[in-house]
């Protein structure tokens, strides 16, 4: 797959997707939200890929939304921002929802929009030098990208407020440590360590990544009973149509190990 923005590559069952916009440190227009919808629809629809890795070229992982180009659009800004975010949008959803683990490697500064996109990943690694900072109402503009809907989850209401009033910027350790982060690698270590965890859940139980996904993006939303009825559900259909769950659960049984198709 080609693109202009971005670029995507396969290492196995492991895709690589790189914000690829060095110059204008690695900004969001319409033409990336556009090709983001694209790629994770193709990831979300493959099922021989079992595992993403999320990252950006250069020394930046992105700046957000490229501010210069919605400056350009004049009366017709809000429309414009509009359908970036719409794609922007549709595209953390499918990687939210796939059944493959999406993993985030910030290589860099993260501010806005990437801090949204940041930390949507499934898991998160930040290389030492990461910096993170909402920065939306710096620039007169509220926040987009599901930071709204993440960040009080990660790092509960108060921490959010003061993140998006104040526009905190946050080292890869203090990100760590508010919750937003899995780990931090330096930074000549960041993409062997994010590949070596991808390769290894790539090989894990695909069909089971994904359900326990969904039940936990859609858990604080439901009541106890309705979750666990959801539960139910899940385990129970993945005992009836997944091949890896019915062979892996024989194999333990039997005191051998598991091995995992993505089926």
């Amino acid at each position: 797959m080609n693109f202009e923005t971005i670029k995507f590559e396969r290492d196995g069952a492991v895709a690589i997707i790189t914000l690829n916009r060095p110059d204008a440190a690695n900004s969001l227009n319409v033409k990336m939200s556009e090709e983001l919808v694209k790629v994770a629809t193709h990831c979300d629809s493959n099922a021989d890929i079992r595992a993403v890795v999320f990252t950006g070229a250069g020394k930046m992982f992105s700046a957000g939304g490229d501010l210069v180009s919605f400056a350009a659009q004049g009366d017709n800004m809000g429309e414009y921002m509009r359908y970036a975010t719409t794609g922007l949008h549709a595209a953390i959803s499918r990687f939210a929802r796939m059944n493959a683990p999406f993993l985030v490697a910030v290589n860099g500064v993260a501010a806005g929009a990437g801090f949204s996109m940041a930390i949507c990943g499934d898991m998160v690694f930040a290389a030492e030098s990461a910096k993170f900072t909402m920065a939306y109402t710096r620039a007169g503009v509220s926040p987009d990208g599901s930071s709204t809907f993440f960040l009080p989850r990660l790092v509960g209401h108060v921490k959010a407020m003061q993140l998006i009033l104040m526009n905190d910027l946050l080292t890869a350790g203090q990100a760590k440590e508010w919750g937003l982060v899995n780990e931090v690698v330096a930074d000549a270590e960041l993409m062997e360590r994010v590949m070596t965890v991808a390769k290894q859940l790539a090989n894990g139980a695909t069909m089971a990544y994904g359900e326990a996904k969904r039940l936990i993006a859609d858990s604080f939303s439901n009541t106890l009973e309705t979750q666990m009825e959801l539960e139910t559900r899940a385990i129970s259909g993945l005992a009836r149509h997944s091949e890896d769950a019915r062979n892996a659960i024989h194999a333990f049984a039997n005191k051998q190990k598991a091995e995992f198709k993505g089926r």
